[in-house]
Parts: C-alpha cells; structure tokens; sequence
C-alpha cells in the first residue's frame, strides 16, 4: 500500500531505545568557526541536521560563490569546478558518549575525512558551542527556530531504477525535522578515487560520463511542511534550490521494519530502501534550555543593562 508521508508517520511510529540527548537535535547553522591562530569565519554556510542517531552535514561557500545550475556538464570552467569540488555534504551515525558526539559509518561527498575529531559540545539557549578537542578550532551553532512537527529518520540502503535494476545510489538518509528537512544520496560506485576529490574532477572535466559518477551524489536541505513538501534551500547540487526536496508519497512500511519509497525521477521509477531510525508524530525544539533559579534571579536583577538590545540570532 502506497501512503503519503503524513500516513507513515500516522500509522508507523517507532522511537528508538538508544539516542543522542533531547537537546542536540533540530536543524543547527553555524553562526561563526574561530581558528587557534585568531582567524573567524562567518561566511561559509554550514548546516547541521540532526536524527536520534544519524546526522546530515552541508558546508557551501558564500551565496555570492555557489555555482549557479543550468549549464552543461562540460561547458563548466576550471574556477566552477574547483568551487563545486570543495562543497561538503555527508550522512553519518552519531553516537553521544556523555561528554562528545562521534560520528561512523559515513556517506560522503568528499573523498577525505575533513572534520576528524569528536565534538564535545555544551548548549546554551539557542547556542551550540563546540571546541574541537586538539584547540584547532571552536564552533559557535545556532538552533533554527522550528514549528512543533514530526521528526522522521531514515537511512537510505539504496535507490534502484526498476526498470534497468542498476543502483542510482548506495547510502545516504533523510531526515523531516518540523519546519525542515534534509536529504543524502551517496554516489552509485562509492569507492573513492586516488587523491581528492577536486583533483579526480579537474581530471575528468571533459569527460561526461567520468563526472557524472563522480558528481552523482547530494547533500542538500529544505524548509516546508508535510501538507506541501519542502523546498530546497541549499545543496551540494547546482540548481538544486528552489525545487522539492523529495515527493512525499509513495512510502510503504515493510514486514522487516524497513520503509521503502517509490518515486519517479524523469522518465525512470525508483524504488528507496531505509532502515528507520525514528518515526515520530510531534517533537518540539525549544530554543531555551534550563536554567538555575540564580541564574534566573540575576538576569533580572540586572535586565536594565543584560536585556538592553537582546535578540534572537540564527
């Protein structure tokens, strides 16, 4: 039986036994990275997803230096190719020890593991605040404020053209979060090249079929709703933004507690494979976080001078 996303959740729920704490998930941009040798960066644009136990990563350039789409493969200059060689976009288990978040089992766009470390993190409100365990780096996260809504966690095993049976890709996950969502498709052949990415495109720029493979993966992240889908807002994809994430029919819930999804992609069908993470009705994100009464007490003692030009900051 084919059901709309909205019925899956309905009739399907599932939360798993072991997860990331509460805290951590919703959808997080990077407000500022600030560098052991005095150096910041506010320009990059970074997104964090995060499941009960996976999450999705996308790090573009600046609005000013994305790739614009529409343009044949080949027709692309060195300087373009240079700019969508260093996007960054995975998928990837996570698991909280307590102290920091680890990720394995990762999809990922780049050939090379570029964010090694765990991630001791600490929230406040609505701030993320994580320094990587070497010094090299300390990442200041903002929560993006989200509608009451579902939250929906899905691992892709695979997609397959049903007509030709030949995998389009292999790894990957999806993943609603109330008023977001964020979707990775690993590549079909996901053994990696010799050196880096960048160098295996620059090496196969005139040859379709070469960046074809090496490019057929994404990374991207939406905003909407589940009554009328959710809106690309930023991909590894060039003119991937301003289409549908991804149709919300066509799922089905199997006897072997995986979810599958028929979908049309041009003139091929496509069937996804997941395994579940979590299905779940209504999830809500606060951007406040606990407090003691102290604490309280003294921001309003002093809201005089502490609330004068208070904000909210994503």
């Amino acid at each position: 039986m084919s059901l709309h996303l909205a019925e899956l959740i309905a009739r399907y729920p599932r939360r798993p036994a072991h997860q990331v704490p509460a805290w951590m998930m919703g959808l997080w941009r990077r407000h500022i990275i600030s560098f052991a040798d005095g150096s910041s960066d506010t320009d990059t644009q970074v997104f964090w997803l995060q499941s009960r136990n996976f999450s999705i990563d996308l790090r573009l350039p600046r609005p000013a230096d994305i790739v614009p789409g529409g343009v044949p493969l080949t027709f692309r200059s060195p300087g373009q190719w240079r700019v969508i060689a260093n996007y960054e976009g995975w998928v990837a288990h996570s698991r909280w020890d307590g102290a920091q978040l680890s990720w394995s089992d990762p999809t990922a766009y780049q050939f090379d593991d570029r964010w090694p470390e765990p991630a001791p993190l600490q929230r406040i409100g609505n701030c993320m605040l994580e320094v990587a365990p070497s010094g090299a780096y300390a990442e200041d996260w903002r929560l993006q404020a989200s509608a009451d809504g579902p939250l929906v966690g899905l691992r892709l095993i695979e997609e397959v053209d049903l007509r030709t049976g030949r995998q389009r890709h292999v790894g990957g996950g999806l993943i609603v979060s109330g008023d977001f969502a964020g979707l990775v498709l690993g590549r079909a052949d996901p053994r990696k090249e010799p050196g880096s990415l960048e160098q295996a495109v620059l090496a196969a720029q005139s040859q379709p079929e070469a960046l074809a493979r090496l490019l057929g993966f994404e990374a991207s992240i939406a905003c909407g709703a589940l009554d009328r889908g959710f809106e690309v807002t930023h991909s590894t994809v060039p003119g991937r933004p301003g289409t549908m994430l991804f149709p919300l029919d066509g799922f089905a819930f199997q006897a072997d507690g995986t979810v599958i999804q028929e979908i049309r992609q041009g003139d091929a069908v496509c069937l996804r494979r997941f395994t579940v993470d979590t299905i779940e009705p209504s999830v809500s994100w606060p951007l406040s976080t606990p407090q003691a009464p102290s604490g309280a007490a003294w921001m309003a003692r002093h809201a005089g001078t502490l609330g004068r030009y208070l904000r909210t900051l994503e």
